[in-house]
């Protein structure tokens, strides 16, 4: 029985955990560690799925065990390192950084940072009164702000905590956060220090002044009785004009995810995102050393924040297609023969695993007559949506073909013109395309695909190689047809070309070589059998490897009349 089991009430006592993820391009996203026990892997049911090849399927998983999150590897390929050192079961400490053993993959840190915040909150509110309660104030502002952070989903909610938290560290009395649109600065957020909204017309000094200023200076701009006249604005508009005792503008710099480095600041004027503005009628604005600290971080949350929101809105977008590309698949793996017969003189076992969401692979058997049948597996030039929505083209040529499916040579010669029609040469696919009858009579075009292997059931092997160019690039394009006589008991295996390049951790490929030794082993099985054998054996030889392309795996079986 494991850890969980022995303890299911230890999830009671726990302070809610998260994962702050970040994934190989650099993007961040925070899960929540729950339910328990907490599962990390490739594997598609996984709770935390990491999408890297080099991951295994069930890489790890978090428990609780004696009111302590912990993190246990599962006999991993590469093994589970905490704070980089590998590990076999580990208690969590918040902060704890988790990697899976392999260079530029998914880093995770654990955190407990919630229950840290309220911590912090209780130890100021029970501080008493002092010279330095005035500090405490301040931090508590940059403490609501972070807790802020914390809870809640909206960015406009924690830039009117970063407001108000700037309002309590300099004394000023109105403040006003401006995002860049286009080439103009817009108001976000307009608080006074009461926390009262302000309509974004209260900031009557001109934005495009606030965007010189901030175009001619990086750091803290403090503007106090300055006039504004060199800036081309009428004398009038002046801050002593205005009645303003002082003015403060932060720049929020964007900031930007590096791909496995730490995050990078620009440096160009141009990539400020925005500014924080604040001024005051009645008192100067406190701008001690540790005022002008407090206030650059805070401007540093703030871009922090910015970003995170584009993030997340990238991430949306990401989903949303991630969703339709799902769907995609679905539709796709549809259309694939829902059943192959396992029974009777002609048997077939197949599946076609795309790289990506959807693929450029495609096979199909169909029975033409009782006692004919038919098989083709095509691969698209290339991978993703185009070359998916052309295999499944190719399909419905196969199925709607008007000429004679047993007349092969006509199939691909249509097959062909259909694609330079449709593509204009700048895609094409590579097709194997046979039909078998209760003779055992196999005929067969090979353009431009992978050379199938001939399995007897002696356990000698034969290439079928191929015998004409792929379709969709040259208009005479034409593929022989060849046949052989079949024996009961031998089996064909086809294949796209994903299969021979799948790659181990490496960087070797599984190769012709792996086929011949996996059919060798198991000439006396079933087609189904000899197909499961294929898939397990690429799959052991991949784990921890790339596998780059579509895998598309037939195995077609002549079992003769009883």
């Amino acid at each position: 029985m494991n850890a969980a089991a022995r303890h299911p009430e230890a999830r009671t006592d726990l302070p809610r955990a998260y994962l702050v993820v970040t994934n190989p391009s650099g993007q961040r996203q925070r899960v929540a560690l729950e339910p328990l026990p907490f599962f990390l892997g490739r594997q598609a049911g996984s709770n935390l799925v990491l999408r890297d090849n080099r991951v295994s399927r069930t890489h790890a998983r978090i428990f609780a065990d004696d009111g302590h999150y912990v993190v246990e590897d599962l006999d991993s390929r590469h093994g589970t390192w905490v704070n980089g050192e590998q590990i076999r079961r580990h208690v969590l400490r918040h902060a704890d950084r988790i990697d899976f053993g392999v260079r530029e993959s998914y880093q995770l840190t654990f955190t407990l940072e919630p229950g840290e915040i309220h911590r912090i909150l209780d130890q100021i509110s029970t501080t008493s009164h002092s010279e330095s309660s005035n500090h405490l104030i301040k931090l508590r502002s940059l403490v609501e702000v972070a807790r802020a952070l914390q809870n809640s989903l909206s960015t406009q909610e924690v830039l009117t905590a970063v407001v108000d938290a700037a309002l309590s560290v300099t004394g000023c009395e109105r403040g006003f956060l401006l995002l860049r649109k286009d080439r103009d600065l817009e108001v976000t957020v307009a608080r006074d220090k009461t926390g009262k909204p302000l309509p974004p017309e209260d900031l009557r000094v001109p934005t495009s002044v606030i965007h010189r200023a901030l175009n001619s200076r990086r750091d803290l701009l403090s503007m106090n009785f300055d006039p504004l006249a060199e800036h081309g604005v009428r004398p009038e508009m002046t801050v002593a004009a205005l009645e303003l005792r002082s003015v403060v503008c932060l720049p929020l710099i964007q900031i930007r995810s590096g791909s496995s480095e730490e995050t990078r600041m620009s440096t160009a004027a141009e990539s400020t995102v925005g500014l924080l503005y604040l001024d005051s009628r009645a008192l100067p604005a406190d701008l001690s050393a540790g005022s002008r600290e407090l206030l650059q971080t805070l401007a540093m949350e703030a871009s922090t924040i910015l970003e995170n929101a584009r993030l997340m809105d990238e991430e949306r977008v990401k989903l949303r297609m991630e969703n339709e590309l799902q769907l995609a698949r679905g539709i796709q793996q549809g259309l694939l023969p829902a059943m192959l017969p396992r029974q009777g003189w002609f048997r077939a076992a197949g599946s076609s695993q795309p790289s990506t969401q959807v693929g450029g692979d495609y096979f199909d058997v169909r029975q033409i007559t009782p006692n004919l049948w038919a098989a083709v597996v095509a691969d698209v030039s290339g991978k993703g949506v185009s070359s998916a929505l052309l295999a499944g083209l190719l399909q419905g040529v196969f199925l709607m073909a008007s000429t004679d499916p047993r007349d092969l040579q006509a199939m691909l010669s249509a097959l062909n013109a259909f694609l330079l029609d449709r593509t204009h040469g700048e895609k094409y696919a590579t097709v194997f395309y046979c039909t078998l009858d209760s003779s055992g009579l196999l005929r067969y075009a090979n353009a431009g695909h992978c050379a199938p292997f001939l399995v007897g059931l002696d356990g000698r092997l034969r290439k079928l190689h191929t015998s004409g160019m792929p379709v969709g690039m040259l208009e005479d394009a034409n593929a022989q047809v060849v046949e052989i006589q079949l024996s009961p008991g031998d089996k064909l295996i086809v294949y796209s070309d994903g299969l021979t390049e799948a790659e181990n951790a490496e960087g070797e490929f599984f190769g012709a070589d792996g086929i011949r030794a996996c059919a060798r082993a198991h000439f006396r099985d079933s087609a189904a059998e000899l197909h499961s054998a294929l898939l397990a054996a690429q799959e052991r030889f991949s784990e921890g490897g790339a596998v780059n392309d579509d895998i598309t795996v037939l195995v077609l079986e002549y079992a003769a009349a009883s």
